[in-house]
């Protein structure tokens, strides 16, 4: 039941080579040079230029993104520690039960 199942290769009948590639010659024909067009310059990429009213921008959607995060950090922490704090109170309540119905 617990052993695993190996699939069994069926032999094989005959060896089978690959396929054979032909590779036929391909004509070059040079043609004689014309005289080499002028190069083109390589378009300049945009830069991206922060005016004062969007750095602001910036620093204050980080700073919300920054308070967000913790808000939410902080908000789990205290619900791990409430709850490890009402376990806790379970724990000894129920403790106290248990020993005071053993010494009955």
């Amino acid at each position: 039941m617990f052993r695993p199942k190996i699939p069994t290769m069926p032999t094989p009948t005959r060896f089978t080579a690959p396929p054979a590639v032909v590779v036929e010659p391909i004509a070059i024909e040079q043609h004689p040079l014309a005289s080499a067009p002028a190069p083109v310059p390589a378009p300049s990429r945009p830069t991206v230029q922060l005016t004062p009213g969007a750095v602001l921008a910036l620093v204050g959607g980080g700073t919300v993104v920054v308070l967000v995060v913790g808000t939410v950090l902080v908000s789990m922490l205290l619900a791990v520690a409430v709850t490890a704090a009402s376990v806790a109170v379970c724990a000894l309540v129920i403790r106290s039960l248990a020993s005071t119905q053993n010494r009955r």
